[in-house]
């Protein structure tokens, strides 16, 4: 009778009769309904209408503290908050005031108590968002996001009535554009081609292209700095949407503050298990640029809580890698810094009801429907003496873990906190045979250290609740978690156990192979770090994850390379060239600028002789129309000489191929300017060049859908191509590793590590950018 009662009252506040069944199926959301309607109904001395009913449904929903249910329904049914756009100001109101007494005076100011907005106002409003977005609307028609609009008139008028507003768009975008015809009723995916190539070029410069943003790209600290990302400020953590505020946090928060004097701090805890690679580039600028551009510290923790996957190599690749970035950690610290805390706090969980020591194997507890643990409700003391226990080494591997008492976001319940490892660990030995897990371990050590922002990536946003629980259930500081998406790249793969089975099958040489896109892989590769910090800032701090693709990054790393990388010539396959009437009884010492483009960066010296070495494909017997390099009666210039050769002679072997040309030279004011000049190398070194491609052939190596048989059938077998007998200038004899160049017209190349005394590697970096005006 009383569920038929509350049906009633539901469905009388202008529910419908499936979503008030739905509400009473939520014991607590119930209580709070009939509450918040009951206290109408007095305040009101009449029947509730339904526009009244509806933000009351909304207030129940929503409200997290209690205390504040009267508060809020008096102003509800006094109607001085009668739209949705003031009770979610109200809402945020009393979330970010949670102390008493609430000021009235500035509660009725942020919520628009008493502002009155006219249908004159909305109508001017909606005018003038259509009036700047006319050229497109008439373009797009229908097809146009109208949301835009309805968005910009209520950023103007913020407190108007959202059905007002979208009636207004409806009766003006119908005034203009007339009635829908066929074509507005087309799918957008059928009209998207049609209105790209109407629009043409009109927003190229506001969107990537060619691996280039518009000029107006923010630095990555001015995407960081200050109120760009509306975080909370220090010690204001209760203001964030989601944070759980108890009786404790106020006092904590003043704790912390006196502890921090309010300056930012954020962390960044990679687990020492692998490399890193092109998505941890975006979350080191994120953690260290966020704390940089704040005046703040950033921590460099390592998540060392699972002994059997990590090794020293990885903990000191990962602090080279910080410092690559060019970032250096307020402190270096590890989870097992606190292994004794955390332990004495999985005692006091215990203690407090909140956790208790589980069986069920490991295969029982995956997935999201697991069954629930029977001993879930076992006694405080059993569960104190069975965890003491674990710590004793009595139980063996997957026989006893301790689980904590909650049920996170994705519906996981309950989830592990210690678990039995027999694996010594790299810092503390044998003294522990029991771990904790990143779900109980990663937030207390943010409240140890005192984080102000804690910084992940969107797949730990299910994490969010056990995160607030923990710190809470222990009334210890609590941070606040924010979220921002993964950074991915097309044609890569960076998960640690596929890029071990690359290692395994041979396809890669190691993490660092230089066609993964692992940090290690990018540095062996020549991808300087300004390069890799200016692609993080170019993708910018977003919140949905991106996949890019790689010329983009490609792109970032030429505008590096230019502007710092010296030139050099070199040839790749080479074709022997005999200058017969060499001006001079030596060699010439020619100067050659380091940057053609500014000569104030000085020049280097290489030797010009009788005989030259050019790139075979820079000559032909029979060449086909438009080519304007070296053929019969078609001279070429040789860059920085001043000298132009024609072709006498061709020289060939036994097979017929070309062994040498012979040729004359001349002076390059002497005559008619040549269709183009060339680059060449006389009294080279050898050297060994490593040119690659793609590893994968694929956009999406992973995906079953794209790639059926898996990342590992969809290898390029031409990734890498090896020049054993490259030919390069003088210049660069005393170059060392990670040194690089632009080999002129080739690309930009870095001295590999596997290079030694007498012979020198280089690894292409990147090609030159395409000139369609040369050839």
């Amino acid at each position: 009778m009383a569920a038929l009662d509350s049906l009633s009252l539901f469905t009388s506040l202008g529910l419908s009769e499936q979503k008030a069944r739905e509400t009473l199926k939520n014991s607590a959301l119930s209580a709070q309904l009939r509450e918040a309607a009951t206290q109408a109904q007095q305040t009101l001395g009449s029947t509730i209408d339904k526009a009244t009913g509806i933000l009351l449904y909304g207030l129940a929903s929503r409200l997290r503290d209690t205390r504040r249910l009267s508060f809020l329904v008096s102003y509800i049914a006094s109607k001085k908050i009668h739209t949705e756009p003031q009770l979610s100001a109200a809402l945020e109101y009393v979330r970010s005031h949670p102390l008493d007494p609430i000021d009235t005076v500035d509660f009725e100011r942020e919520c628009g108590v008493g502002v009155i907005v006219t249908p004159e106002q909305i109508e001017e409003a909606v005018e003038a968002a259509i009036n700047r977005h006319r050229p497109q609307l008439l373009v797009e028609r229908y097809h146009f996001n109208m949301g835009l609009l309805m968005g910009e008139a209520r950023a103007v008028l913020k407190w108007a009535d959202g059905k007002m507003i979208k009636n207004e768009v409806d009766m003006q975008v119908l005034h203009l554009l007339g009635p829908k015809m066929e074509a507005d009723l087309e799918k957008k995916s059928k009209v998207a081609k049609a209105r790209l190539e109407e629009t043409d070029r009109r927003t190229a410069k506001d969107v990537m292209e060619n691996g280039e943003t518009a000029d107006q790209t923010l630095s990555l600290m001015e995407q960081l700095r200050g109120e760009a990302l509306k975080f909370h400020k220090p010690g204001e953590n209760y203001k964030t949407p989601g944070y759980v505020v108890t009786p404790h946090t106020m006092n904590l928060l003043k704790q912390h503050l006196e502890i921090t004097g309010g300056q930012v701090r954020t962390r960044f805890p990679p687990e020492p298990n692998g490399i890193l690679h092109i998505g941890h580039a975006k979350a080191i600028n994120f953690n260290f640029g966020y704390a940089k551009a704040n005046n703040g510290i950033c921590f460099l923790r390592f998540d060392d809580t699972n002994p059997e996957k990590e090794e020293a190599k990885f903990f000191t690749a990962i602090c080279d890698m910080v410092a690559w970035l060019g970032y250096t950690p307020y402190k270096v610290t590890y989870a097992s810094d606190y292994f004794d805390q955390l332990y004495a706090w999985a005692v006091e969980l215990i203690r407090r009801g909140l956790a208790y020591v589980c069986h069920q194997r490991g295969e029982e507890l995956k997935g999201h429907n697991t069954l629930p643990s029977p001993w879930r409700d076992r006694p405080m003391e059993e569960s104190l003496l069975l965890f003491e226990a674990m710590r004793k080494g009595k139980f063996s591997e997957g026989e006893a873990t301790l689980r904590m008492k909650l049920v996170m976001e994705d519906g996981k319940m309950d989830p592990v906190a210690y678990r039995v490892k027999y694996t010594p660990h790299h810092r503390t030995g044998d003294k522990w045979c029991i771990y904790p897990t990143y779900d109980y371990t990663h937030c207390l050590c943010d409240s140890i250290e005192h984080i102000t922002h804690s910084l992940c990536t969107k797949e730990f946003q299910a994490r969010r609740s056990s995160y607030f629980w923990l710190c809470n259930a222990l009334d210890v500081y609590c941070p606040v978690q924010w979220e921002y998406g993964r950074l991915n790249l097309h044609y890569a793969i960076v998960s640690k156990r596929k890029i071990l089975q690359l290692v395994a099958t041979g396809a890669v040489r190691d993490w660092d192979d230089p066609r993964l896109f692992t940090l290690t892989a990018l540095r062996r590769r020549g991808f300087p770090p300004e390069a890799i910090n200016n692609f993080c800032a170019r993708v910018g701090v977003t919140v949905a994850q991106t996949t890019m693709e790689p010329h983009l990054l490609e792109a970032c790393v030429r505008d590096v390379l230019n502007d710092t990388a010296p030139r050099a010539m070199a040839v790749l396959e080479s074709l022997r060239v005999i200058i017969t009437n060499f001006p001079a009884a030596k060699s010439l010492d020619i100067q050659v600028p380091n940057f053609p483009a500014d000569e104030t960066k000085g020049f280097h010296q290489v030797p010009f002789a009788p005989i030259v070495f050019i790139e075979r494909t820079d000559f032909k017997e029979e060449p086909e129309p438009g080519f304007k390099r070296l053929a019969w009666g078609q001279p070429v210039g040789l860059r920085h000489t001043g000298y132009v050769i024609e072709l006498q002679r061709v020289v060939k072997g036994p097979s017929g191929c070309v062994e040498s040309l012979e040729v004359t030279c001349r002076r390059a004011d002497a005559g008619e300017k040549p269709k183009a000049f060339i680059h060449w190398v006389s009294q080279p070194l050898m050297c060994e060049v490593r040119l690659y491609e793609r590893l994968f052939q694929h956009k999406n190596p992973e995906d079953p859908t794209e790639v059926p048989g898996g990342f590992l059938s969809d290898l390029n077998l031409a990734s890498l191509h090896v020049v054993d007998a490259a030919l390069v200038d003088c210049s660069v004899a005393l170059a060392k590793p990670f040194d690089k160049f632009q080999f002129e017209r080739l690309g930009y190349f870095s001295v590999d590590p596997d290079s030694h005394q007498g012979k020198l590697v280089f690894n292409r970096t990147v090609t030159l950018k395409e000139d369609p005006g040369k050839v």
